[in-house]
């Protein structure tokens, strides 16, 4: 631990990203943590229902 920071500091890295409009790497994180979401809400679905996707989609 560096002496001359606080605890505070320590906790948020200079190089994470921020919020912000557009295309910025805080949306692209954002984005792929919801993305990793859904397929894995995806999966266990399918595991409880014992149907796939494309069969929920009339295919």
């Amino acid at each position: 631990m560096n002496p001359d920071s606080t605890p505070d500091t320590d906790l948020k890295s200079d190089n994470s990203p921020e919020p912000g409009f557009g295309w910025t790497a805080y949306a692209e994180q954002i984005n792929g943590r919801f993305a990793m979401i859904g397929f894995v809400a995806l999966l266990i679905l399918q595991f409880v229902t014992r149907q796939d996707f494309f069969t929920w989609l009339g295919f």
